[in-house]
C-alpha cells in the first residue's frame, strides 16, 4: 500500500502524484499532515478555506469508499510513523515551490530514508516546473513576455485522472494498533484561530468547477472587461489554484474548449479568441512568478532588483492603518481595501492600485502590504504576492517603472467611471455622485462635509507624494 499525502493538492482528480500512487491498481492511504510550523504562517481565512476544503475531499474519499486520514504534528515524525504503523511501501507527493516547502520537503525525505520507506515527489501545481524555461544563458526569466512566448508555445499535459474507488483505503480497515490519527476534521480554534473577519468563499472541487464551467461559458468578455471591478468579469479561480481544489490541466483543457468555440484570431484584438489569449496569459503569470520564487527565494522578504543605495521607506504607523482599514480619503483604494476585508479577495486591477498607493504615494515598504495580504487573502500565494507586490514597488522582475505611479484618481475614474464599485463597499459615500467621488481630492472640507460627513479627506496630497517617490528612487540609483 502506498501513502499520498495531500499539501496544495485538494482534489482526487487532475493529480499527478495521487495516480502515480494507484498506477497498476496499487491501493493508497490519503494523509494531511496540520504542520505547526505551516500553521504559524497562516490566517484565520486561509485556513477556514483550508478546513472546508478538507471536507470536500473527505467527501469524495467516502465516496469512493476510502477516507482521508487527519494527522497533526511535524511530517518529519508523522509521515514515516504512519508508514510504519500502516505498512506502507512509499509515500508520494507533489511539490512545492517556495524556500520553506522546499526545505520541509528535504528534511521529510531524509526523515523517511531513515525509516527505509521509499519517496517519490511530482510537478503538479504548474504546467511546466520551474527550471524548465529558460533564456538562452540558461537563467530565468526576468522579463514576462519572454517567458510567456515559451510558455505559450509548449505543449501542456492533459488531466490525470481520479484513482479507482477500489484503490482508496479507509484507514480504519487497515490498521491492526492504535491509529495515528483519524479522519476528524479540526475546527478553527481546535488549531488556534479566531473566526475570519471576512466571509470566505467556499471550497471544494465541486465548486472549482463549477466556477470554471461558468467563468468559460462568459470568457469572451474577460479582455474587455477583466479591469473593471464592478464587472465581475474575472475567473475567481485563484484560491481554487492556490489550494489545489482544482488541477491546473482541467482549467486549460477547458480554456482549449472555449478556444475552439471562440471567433477571430488570438492576435486580433477584441475577438473572441484574444480573449481567451488575455486569460491564458493571467495563468502565465502564476507561473512566471513561480519560476522567480524558485530561482530566488530570498524575494519574500527582500528586494530582487538590486539599487546602489536603500529604499529610503518611511515609517508612518499611521497612514499605514488608514490603508488596512480603507480609510485613507481616495475612495477606489479604500473601497478596494473593504472588499479584501470583507471577502478575503481583492480584484486583480485593484491590488495593483493599493499597493501603488501604499509604497508611492504613503512612501511605505512592500513588506507592510505583503504581510497584510498574506493576513488577510484567501488566496494568499507566496509566489504571487511577493511578485505582485515588488512589481508595483518598483523593486522586482519586469517591474513597474519607478518613475510611473498609479495616480488612484485617474484609476478611479477610468476603471469604476460610475463609481458602482466603490459605492458598493464605501457606504459613506452611496449618496455621492459619481463626479463628487472621483473629484473628492479636490473638494474643500465644506463640500465633503455636505455630501459625506462619514468619509474622510485625503491622507496625502497624490502629486506631491509622486514626486517625493521618483525623488526617492533617484537617490536609491545614486543619481542624486
Amino acid at each position: 500500500m502506498n501513502l499520498h499525502w495531500h499539501r496544495r493538492d485538494l482534489r482526487v482528480a487532475d493529480n499527478r502524484a495521487l495516480a502515480e500512487a494507484t498506477a497498476g491498481g496499487e491501493s493508497v492511504l490519503p494523509v494531511f499532515v496540520f504542520d505547526p510550523e505551516i500553521l504559524a504562517r497562516a490566517s484565520p481565512p486561509r485556513v477556514a478555506f483550508l478546513l472546508d476544503a478538507l471536507e470536500s475531499l473527505r467527501a469524495d474519499y467516502r465516496a469512493s469508499g476510502g477516507d482521508l486520514l487527519l494527522v497533526r504534528g511535524d511530517p518529519r515524525d508523522e509521515l514515516p510513523r504512519i508508514a510504519d504503523e500502516y505498512d506502507v511501501d512509499a509515500v508520494y507527493w507533489n511539490r512545492d515551490y517556495s524556500g520553506l516547502a522546499r526545505e520541509r520537503d528535504s528534511e521529510v525525505r531524509l526523515a523517511l530514508d531513515d525509516a527505509g520507506v521509499s519517496r517519490a515527489a511530482y510537478h503538479d501545481a504548474l504546467h511546466h516546473e520551474p527550471g524548465s524555461i529558460r533564456t538562452n544563458e540558461g537563467e530565468h526569466y526576468s522579463v514576462f513576455t519572454y517567458f510567456w512566448k515559451k510558455w505559450r508555445d509548449r505543449e501542456k499535459d492533459a488531466p490525470y485522472d481520479p484513482p479507482a474507488s477500489e484503490t482508496v483505503v479507509d484507514a480504519e480497515s487497515v490498521a491492526d494498533a492504535d491509529l495515528p490519527g483519524d479522519s476528524t476534521i479540526p475546527t478553527l480554534a481546535d488549531l488556534g484561530f479566531e473566526e475570519p473577519e471576512a466571509d470566505v468563499p467556499p471550497a471544494g472541487t465541486d465548486v472549482a468547477r463549477d466556477r470554471l464551467r461558468e467563468f468559460c461559458d462568459d470568457i469572451f468578455r474577460y479582455a474587455e472587461d477583466r479591469d473593471y471591478p464592478a464587472k465581475d468579469a474575472t475567473s475567481r479561480l485563484s484560491v481554487h489554484l492556490k489550494w489545489g481544489t482544482v488541477g491546473i490541466r482541467e482549467v486549460w483543457e477547458a480554456t482549449e474548449e472555449a478556444a475552439a468555440r471562440a471567433d477571430g484570431d488570438p492576435d486580433d484584438e477584441g475577438s473572441e479568441a484574444a480573449s481567451v489569449r488575455e486569460f491564458r496569459s493571467q495563468l502565465a503569470w502564476r507561473e512566471f512568478y513561480a519560476h522567480v520564487l524558485s530561482a530566488r527565494p530570498d524575494v519574500v522578504s527582500r528586494n530582487y532588483k538590486s539599487y546602489e543605495n536603500d529604499v529610503e521607506w518611511r515609517e508612518d504607523p499611521e497612514a499605514l492603518r488608514a490603508w488596512k482599514e480603507g480609510r485613507t480619503g481616495y475612495p477606489i483604494v479604500d473601497a478596494a481595501m473593504r472588499q479584501l476585508r470583507a471577502e478575503a479577495w481583492m480584484h486583480n486591477r485593484l491590488r495593483m492600485v493599493v499597493a501603488s498607493f501604499l509604497t508611492k504615494d504613503l512612501l511605505l515598504d512592500w513588506r507592510e502590504g505583503y504581510e497584510w495580504f498574506r493576513e488577510r487573502l484567501a488566496d494568499h500565494d507566496t509566489a504571487n504576492d511577493t511578485g505582485g507586490w515588488q512589481w508595483a514597488a518598483s523593486t522586482g522582475t519586469d517591474a513597474q517603472p519607478y518613475f510611473r505611479v498609479f495616480n488612484p484618481t485617474t484609476q478611479g475614474e477610468r476603471y469604476d467611471p460610475d463609481a458602482e464599485f466603490v459605492r458598493e463597499y464605501v457606504p459613506e459615500l452611496r449618496d455621492a455622485s459619481p463626479d463628487e467621488i472621483h473629484g473628492w481630492t479636490e473638494l474643500t472640507d465644506a463640500e465633503r462635509e455636505r455630501v459625506a460627513p462619514g468619509y474622510p479627506a485625503p491622507i496625502v496630497d497624490h502629486a506631491e507624494r509622486r514626486e517625493e517617490a521618483i525623488a526617492m528612487f533617484e537617490r536609491a540609483r545614486g543619481d542624486e
